[in-house]
């Protein structure tokens, strides 16, 4: 049995057993929670009623949080040339070919995110088994192979964040910090959930989102009613 702290008992000790909340009350509940001594990140899991084994119900996607992520996040860029500059004037934590390339493959995977521009993707594509467990690998469809590196480098920093489903069709996804109001919150977690709706596979058939928990760095998750979709930034149980 794993344990628990007295702080996390107490922060679970708010949430009722069998009850689902509205998403913003949720996220406070998970705020007011929260057993951190320090500013914990909010994050919101999901389990999809999709089959990821098969190619077309893959879910997959990246959105720019309006109000970003609470924090600065780090990011590569493997490019050369005039790609290599923009990048590092757009605040690429560690730019470069060959060098940064044996770097990773030796185990270096001290930032958040990777780009890449499109005539590196051969070299870059080695890296797989580095990358790849740790969904750091670059991919067009999520905008990190690109010839504009300037800008993915100012989406990554700025809030973009990217997310995919895992072989148990569970996706995770982080709306920000313990610090952010309430609607920070929740303005996040909408922006993000219309894309996951947006998303949706036509293949997947039945109901497409089954569970959804939002939970703090080390804390309890506080369950989420799925079927509260739509006008969000006003809702709540309370009356």
């Amino acid at each position: 049995m794993a344990f628990r702290s007295k702080a996390y008992k107490n922060g679970a000790a708010l949430i009722e057993e069998g009850r689902t909340y509205s998403p913003l009350d949720a996220l406070r509940l998970a705020q007011k929670s929260s057993p951190a001594s320090f500013d914990a990140s909010v994050e919101v899991s999901m389990r999809l009623g999709v089959d990821p084994r098969k190619a077309d119900q893959m879910v997959r996607g990246t959105v720019n949080l309006p109000n970003g992520t609470g924090k600065t996040a780090r990011v590569i860029v493997f490019a050369t040339g005039a790609q290599a500059e923009a990048a590092l004037e757009a605040g690429a934590d560690e730019v470069g070919d060959d060098e940064l390339i044996e770097k990773v493959a030796g185990g270096w995977t001290d930032f958040d995110a990777a780009v890449a521009t499109p005539n590196l993707m051969g070299k870059v594509g080695k890296l797989g088994r580095v990358l790849g467990p740790r969904g750091l690998m670059p991919n067009p469809k999520t905008g990190t192979v690109t010839m504009d590196t300037a800008k993915a480098v100012s989406d990554i920093k700025g809030g973009k964040i990217e997310f995919r489903t895992d072989r148990a069709a569970n996706l995770h996804y982080i709306v920000g910090k313990v610090s952010f109001t309430d609607q920070q919150l929740v303005e996040n977690y909408v922006a993000a959930l219309d894309e996951i709706l947006r998303l949706k596979p036509s293949s997947s058939k039945g109901r497409y989102i089954t569970k959804i928990t939002v939970s703090t760095t080390m804390g309890p998750g506080v369950p989420i009613d799925v079927n509260r979709t739509r006008n969000l930034l006003e809702d709540t149980d309370e009356a």
